[in-house]
Protein backbone atom coordinates (compact mmCIF):
# COMPACT_ATOMS: atom_id res chain seq x y z
CA UNK A 1 0.00 0.00 0.00
CA UNK A 2 1.55 3.82 -1.23
CA UNK A 3 1.25 6.33 1.64
CA UNK A 4 4.50 8.09 0.47
CA UNK A 5 5.53 9.54 -2.73
CA UNK A 6 8.47 11.46 -4.62
CA UNK A 7 8.48 13.35 -7.27
CA UNK A 8 11.74 15.04 -9.18
CA UNK A 9 12.29 16.57 -12.87
CA UNK A 10 15.28 16.16 -14.62
CA UNK A 11 16.95 17.19 -17.81
CA UNK A 12 16.23 20.16 -19.67
CA UNK A 13 13.50 21.97 -18.16
CA UNK A 14 10.15 22.79 -20.24
CA UNK A 15 6.89 24.89 -19.47
CA UNK A 16 4.11 23.27 -17.43
CA UNK A 17 6.42 20.87 -15.29
CA UNK A 18 5.61 22.99 -12.42
CA UNK A 19 1.41 23.05 -13.08
CA UNK A 20 2.27 18.86 -13.05
CA UNK A 21 3.96 19.13 -9.69
CA UNK A 22 0.92 21.22 -8.37
CA UNK A 23 -1.26 18.23 -9.67
CA UNK A 24 0.73 15.36 -8.33
CA UNK A 25 1.17 17.08 -4.77
CA UNK A 26 -2.82 18.18 -4.75
CA UNK A 27 -3.99 14.65 -6.13
CA UNK A 28 -2.17 12.67 -4.06
CA UNK A 29 -2.66 15.18 -0.69
CA UNK A 30 -6.83 14.46 -1.38
CA UNK A 31 -5.84 10.76 -1.27
CA UNK A 32 -4.42 11.26 1.93
CA UNK A 33 -0.42 10.52 0.29
CA UNK A 34 2.84 12.17 1.65
CA UNK A 35 4.78 14.06 -0.91
CA UNK A 36 8.48 14.51 -1.06
CA UNK A 37 9.71 17.22 -3.85
CA UNK A 38 13.65 15.98 -4.72
CA UNK A 39 15.49 19.09 -5.32
CA UNK A 40 17.74 18.94 -8.66
CA UNK A 41 16.90 15.70 -9.98
CA UNK A 42 18.43 12.49 -9.73
CA UNK A 43 21.61 14.61 -8.48
CA UNK A 44 19.16 15.27 -5.19
CA UNK A 45 17.65 12.03 -5.04
CA UNK A 46 21.43 10.72 -4.58
CA UNK A 47 22.51 13.20 -2.36
CA UNK A 48 19.54 12.92 -0.38
CA UNK A 49 19.36 15.03 2.61
CA UNK A 50 18.00 18.32 2.67
CA UNK A 51 17.08 18.05 -1.03
CA UNK A 52 14.04 15.65 -0.11
CA UNK A 53 11.61 18.35 1.01
CA UNK A 54 7.79 17.28 2.37
CA UNK A 55 5.33 19.33 0.50
CA UNK A 56 1.75 20.26 0.79
CA UNK A 57 -1.20 22.04 -0.74
CA UNK A 58 0.72 25.27 -0.13
CA UNK A 59 3.87 24.33 -1.23
CA UNK A 60 2.50 24.49 -4.85
CA UNK A 61 0.41 27.26 -4.54
CA UNK A 62 0.40 30.04 -7.24
CA UNK A 63 2.97 27.88 -9.32
CA UNK A 64 0.59 26.60 -12.23
CA UNK A 65 1.62 29.82 -14.45
CA UNK A 66 5.49 29.50 -13.99
CA UNK A 67 7.59 28.94 -16.36
CA UNK A 68 10.98 26.15 -15.37
CA UNK A 69 10.43 23.70 -12.49
CA UNK A 70 10.47 24.79 -8.76
CA UNK A 71 12.44 21.68 -7.89
CA UNK A 72 14.82 22.61 -10.11
CA UNK A 73 17.12 20.29 -12.58
CA UNK A 74 20.65 18.52 -13.12
CA UNK A 75 22.26 16.40 -15.04
CA UNK A 76 24.26 13.40 -13.19
CA UNK A 77 25.77 11.00 -15.98
CA UNK A 78 26.73 8.54 -12.93
CA UNK A 79 23.37 7.95 -12.28
CA UNK A 80 24.03 4.53 -14.96
CA UNK A 81 26.75 3.42 -12.18
CA UNK A 82 24.97 0.65 -9.88
CA UNK A 83 26.09 1.78 -6.60
CA UNK A 84 25.20 5.43 -7.06
CA UNK A 85 21.46 3.78 -8.21
CA UNK A 86 21.83 1.97 -4.77
CA UNK A 87 22.59 5.05 -2.92
CA UNK A 88 19.55 6.58 -4.57
CA UNK A 89 17.11 3.95 -3.07
CA UNK A 90 18.89 3.97 0.20
CA UNK A 91 17.60 7.68 0.57
CA UNK A 92 14.38 7.03 -0.70
CA UNK A 93 13.93 4.19 1.72
CA UNK A 94 15.28 6.19 4.69
CA UNK A 95 12.37 8.79 4.35
CA UNK A 96 9.77 5.86 3.24
CA UNK A 97 8.72 6.52 -0.15
CA UNK A 98 6.60 3.85 -1.78
CA UNK A 99 7.03 4.96 -5.34
CA UNK A 100 8.54 8.04 -7.62
CA UNK A 101 7.24 10.20 -10.34
CA UNK A 102 9.63 11.41 -12.51
CA UNK A 103 9.14 14.30 -15.16
CA UNK A 104 11.29 14.68 -18.47
CA UNK A 105 12.04 12.85 -21.13
CA UNK A 106 14.54 9.97 -22.53
CA UNK A 107 17.24 10.56 -20.24
CA UNK A 108 14.85 11.04 -17.34
CA UNK A 109 12.87 7.74 -18.34
CA UNK A 110 16.16 5.84 -18.60
CA UNK A 111 16.99 6.78 -15.23
CA UNK A 112 13.56 5.76 -14.31
CA UNK A 113 13.45 2.26 -15.80
CA UNK A 114 16.91 1.58 -14.48
CA UNK A 115 15.19 1.89 -10.74
CA UNK A 116 12.26 0.38 -11.79
CA UNK A 117 14.47 -2.89 -12.41
CA UNK A 118 15.83 -2.73 -8.95
CA UNK A 119 12.37 -3.39 -7.57
CA UNK A 120 11.35 0.18 -7.45
CA UNK A 121 7.83 1.70 -8.20
CA UNK A 122 8.45 4.51 -10.63
CA UNK A 123 6.06 6.33 -13.18
CA UNK A 124 7.32 8.57 -15.54
CA UNK A 125 5.45 11.86 -17.17
CA UNK A 126 6.65 13.24 -20.30
CA UNK A 127 8.73 16.73 -20.16
CA UNK A 128 10.39 18.22 -22.42
CA UNK A 129 9.62 21.06 -25.34
CA UNK A 130 11.05 18.46 -28.17
CA UNK A 131 8.15 16.97 -27.99
CA UNK A 132 9.79 13.56 -29.19
CA UNK A 133 8.60 10.88 -26.54
CA UNK A 134 6.86 7.81 -27.84
CA UNK A 135 3.59 6.96 -26.21
CA UNK A 136 2.04 10.47 -26.38
CA UNK A 137 0.68 13.08 -28.76
CA UNK A 138 2.01 16.06 -26.67
CA UNK A 139 4.91 16.41 -24.14
CA UNK A 140 4.34 19.04 -21.76
CA UNK A 141 6.03 21.94 -22.92
CA UNK A 142 5.77 21.60 -26.41
CA UNK A 143 3.29 23.43 -27.10
CA UNK A 144 4.13 26.34 -25.22
CA UNK A 145 7.53 26.23 -26.86
CA UNK A 146 5.89 25.91 -30.21
CA UNK A 147 4.08 29.40 -29.37
CA UNK A 148 7.29 30.71 -28.63
CA UNK A 149 9.68 30.02 -31.80
CA UNK A 150 5.96 30.77 -34.25
CA UNK A 151 5.97 34.53 -32.21
CA UNK A 152 10.01 34.93 -33.13
CA UNK A 153 9.52 33.93 -36.88
CA UNK A 154 6.54 36.06 -37.62
CA UNK A 155 8.37 39.15 -36.07
CA UNK A 156 11.49 37.91 -38.50
CA UNK A 157 9.49 37.74 -41.39
CA UNK A 158 7.98 41.48 -40.43
CA UNK A 159 11.47 42.74 -40.44
CA UNK A 160 12.86 40.56 -43.39
CA UNK A 161 9.85 41.66 -45.32
CA UNK A 162 10.70 45.52 -44.80
CA UNK A 163 14.24 45.13 -45.63
CA UNK A 164 13.75 41.83 -48.76
CA UNK A 165 15.97 39.84 -46.90
CA UNK A 166 16.04 35.83 -45.74
CA UNK A 167 16.26 34.49 -42.44
CA UNK A 168 17.50 31.25 -41.61
CA UNK A 169 16.17 30.11 -38.09
CA UNK A 170 17.37 27.56 -35.83
CA UNK A 171 15.32 25.91 -33.15
CA UNK A 172 15.99 23.37 -30.90
CA UNK A 173 14.74 19.79 -31.36
CA UNK A 174 18.12 17.60 -32.14
CA UNK A 175 16.55 14.31 -32.56
CA UNK A 176 12.93 15.21 -33.92
CA UNK A 177 11.65 17.92 -35.82
CA UNK A 178 8.25 18.60 -34.37
CA UNK A 179 9.46 21.90 -33.64
CA UNK A 180 10.55 22.70 -36.74
CA UNK A 181 7.51 20.91 -38.95
CA UNK A 182 4.91 22.49 -36.85
CA UNK A 183 6.35 26.31 -36.48
CA UNK A 184 7.27 26.14 -40.26
CA UNK A 185 3.23 24.94 -40.82
CA UNK A 186 2.51 27.88 -38.54
CA UNK A 187 4.56 30.71 -39.97
CA UNK A 188 4.30 29.93 -43.82
CA UNK A 189 7.91 28.96 -43.76
CA UNK A 190 9.69 27.84 -47.24
CA UNK A 191 12.03 25.48 -46.10
CA UNK A 192 12.20 23.35 -42.91
CA UNK A 193 15.16 21.15 -42.44
CA UNK A 194 15.50 18.52 -39.55
CA UNK A 195 16.87 15.21 -38.80
CA UNK A 196 13.53 13.34 -40.72
CA UNK A 197 14.43 15.38 -44.06
CA UNK A 198 17.99 14.90 -44.09
CA UNK A 199 20.74 17.99 -45.11
CA UNK A 200 21.88 18.51 -48.85
CA UNK A 201 23.35 21.73 -48.97
CA UNK A 202 23.28 21.93 -52.83
CA UNK A 203 19.60 21.64 -52.96
CA UNK A 204 18.94 24.18 -50.30
CA UNK A 205 20.93 26.47 -52.60
CA UNK A 206 18.80 25.42 -55.66
CA UNK A 207 15.79 25.99 -53.39
CA UNK A 208 16.58 29.64 -52.42
CA UNK A 209 17.58 30.65 -55.88
CA UNK A 210 14.22 29.34 -56.99
CA UNK A 211 12.37 31.64 -54.33
CA UNK A 212 14.44 34.79 -55.84
CA UNK A 213 13.74 33.97 -59.23
CA UNK A 214 9.69 33.51 -58.06
CA UNK A 215 10.01 36.91 -56.70
CA UNK A 216 10.28 35.61 -52.69
CA UNK A 217 13.23 37.79 -51.78
CA UNK A 218 12.03 37.31 -48.23
CA UNK A 219 12.10 33.42 -47.62
CA UNK A 220 12.42 31.84 -44.42
CA UNK A 221 14.09 28.85 -43.74
CA UNK A 222 13.86 26.57 -40.38
CA UNK A 223 16.41 24.46 -38.95
CA UNK A 224 17.12 22.19 -36.26
CA UNK A 225 20.07 22.36 -33.86
CA UNK A 226 22.93 20.38 -34.86
CA UNK A 227 22.33 19.82 -38.56
CA UNK A 228 24.46 22.42 -39.77
CA UNK A 229 26.37 25.83 -38.80
CA UNK A 230 23.45 27.83 -39.81
CA UNK A 231 25.02 31.09 -39.68
CA UNK A 232 27.86 29.61 -42.49
CA UNK A 233 24.35 28.82 -44.53
CA UNK A 234 23.70 32.00 -44.25
CA UNK A 235 26.45 33.53 -45.98
CA UNK A 236 26.28 30.64 -48.75
CA UNK A 237 22.27 31.61 -49.31
CA UNK A 238 23.13 35.23 -49.98
CA UNK A 239 26.66 34.29 -51.97
CA UNK A 240 24.33 32.41 -54.00
CA UNK A 241 21.37 34.12 -54.21
CA UNK A 242 22.11 37.67 -54.12
CA UNK A 243 19.41 37.98 -51.12
CA UNK A 244 20.61 39.13 -48.35
CA UNK A 245 20.29 36.53 -45.97
CA UNK A 246 20.75 36.31 -41.95
CA UNK A 247 21.01 33.49 -38.72
CA UNK A 248 19.15 33.60 -35.85
CA UNK A 249 19.78 30.81 -33.62
CA UNK A 250 16.88 31.11 -30.84
CA UNK A 251 18.58 28.99 -28.30
CA UNK A 252 17.03 28.51 -24.40
CA UNK A 253 14.74 31.46 -24.94
CA UNK A 254 12.58 28.20 -26.12
CA UNK A 255 12.76 26.96 -23.11
CA UNK A 256 11.49 29.35 -21.11
CA UNK A 257 8.08 31.64 -20.41
CA UNK A 258 4.96 30.91 -18.94
CA UNK A 259 3.16 28.11 -19.77
CA UNK A 260 0.46 28.22 -22.22
CA UNK A 261 -3.15 26.73 -21.42
CA UNK A 262 -2.64 23.83 -23.33
CA UNK A 263 0.36 22.78 -21.15
CA UNK A 264 -1.16 23.81 -18.32
CA UNK A 265 -3.99 21.68 -18.48
CA UNK A 266 -2.08 18.64 -20.11
CA UNK A 267 0.62 18.76 -17.30
CA UNK A 268 -2.57 19.11 -15.10
CA UNK A 269 -4.26 16.05 -16.70
CA UNK A 270 -0.79 13.90 -16.15
CA UNK A 271 -0.16 14.40 -13.13
CA UNK A 272 -3.48 13.44 -11.63
CA UNK A 273 -3.47 10.50 -13.60
CA UNK A 274 -0.03 9.57 -12.34
CA UNK A 275 -1.36 9.59 -8.95
CA UNK A 276 -4.11 7.65 -9.64
CA UNK A 277 -2.06 4.65 -11.63
CA UNK A 278 -0.34 4.31 -8.38
CA UNK A 279 -2.69 3.94 -6.09
CA UNK A 280 -4.32 1.38 -8.57
CA UNK A 281 -1.14 -0.79 -8.22
CA UNK A 282 0.65 0.69 -11.54
CA UNK A 283 4.44 0.75 -12.23
CA UNK A 284 6.74 1.26 -14.98
CA UNK A 285 4.95 3.16 -17.00
CA UNK A 286 5.35 6.44 -18.74
CA UNK A 287 1.89 8.69 -18.67
CA UNK A 288 0.33 10.02 -22.24
CA UNK A 289 -1.89 11.22 -24.18
CA UNK A 290 -3.36 9.72 -27.94
CA UNK A 291 -6.37 11.46 -29.27
CA UNK A 292 -7.58 13.17 -26.25
CA UNK A 293 -7.48 9.94 -23.88
CA UNK A 294 -4.69 9.33 -21.40
CA UNK A 295 -2.68 6.11 -21.99
CA UNK A 296 0.19 4.37 -20.28
CA UNK A 297 3.35 2.94 -21.85
CA UNK A 298 6.18 0.30 -20.66
CA UNK A 299 9.34 2.29 -20.24
CA UNK A 300 10.75 -0.24 -22.07
CA UNK A 301 8.84 0.20 -25.53
CA UNK A 302 8.94 4.35 -24.79
CA UNK A 303 12.93 3.81 -25.43
CA UNK A 304 13.19 1.46 -27.99
CA UNK A 305 10.13 3.41 -30.65
CA UNK A 306 10.74 6.65 -32.14
CA UNK A 307 7.44 8.43 -32.71
CA UNK A 308 7.06 10.77 -35.86
CA UNK A 309 3.44 12.11 -35.99
CA UNK A 310 3.95 15.18 -37.87
CA UNK A 311 5.44 13.75 -40.67
CA UNK A 312 2.96 14.42 -42.98
CA UNK A 313 3.68 18.28 -42.60
CA UNK A 314 6.63 17.80 -44.63
CA UNK A 315 4.43 17.39 -47.67
CA UNK A 316 2.11 20.08 -46.50
CA UNK A 317 4.74 22.75 -46.02
CA UNK A 318 6.03 22.28 -49.68
CA UNK A 319 2.67 22.51 -50.71
CA UNK A 320 1.33 25.28 -48.74
CA UNK A 321 4.85 27.26 -48.84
Amino acid sequence: MIKTIAILTSGGDAPGMNAAIRAIVRSARINGLDVYGIHEGYKGLVEGGEKFVLMGRKSVTNIISLGGTILGSARLPEFKNLEVREKAIENLKQHKVDALVVIGGDGTYQGALALKKMGFKVIGLPGTIDNDIWGTDYTIGFDTCLNTVVEAVDRLRDTCGSHQRCAVVEVMGRYCGDIAKSAGLATGAELVITSETGYDEEKVLANARAYREKGNRHPIIIVTEKITNVHALAEKIEEHTGIETRATILGHIQRGGSPTASDRILAGRLGNAAVEILLEGGNGVCVGIHSNQIITTPFEEVLTNKKNIFGEYESLIRTLS
